[in-house]
C-alpha cells in the first residue's frame, strides 16, 4: 500500500457515502440515547 496521501484521498472518494453515513448514525444513536436519559432522569423516584 503507498503511504501517498493523494493515493489514499482518492481510495476514499471511491468508496462513496459510507463514512458519511457511518457518522451520521453513529450521531443518531448518541442522540438517542442523550434524549432517553434526559427524559427518564425526571421519572428517578428520591426516596
Amino acid at each position: 500500500m503507498e503511504h501517498n496521501p493523494a493515493a489514499w484521498l482518492a481510495a476514499a472518494d471511491q468508496q462513496g457515502p459510507g463514512n458519511l453515513l457511518r457518522i451520521v448514525l453513529v450521531v443518531m444513536v448518541v442522540g438517542c440515547v442523550l434524549t432517553g436519559w434526559f427524559l427518564l432522569r425526571g421519572y428517578k423516584k428520591d426516596d
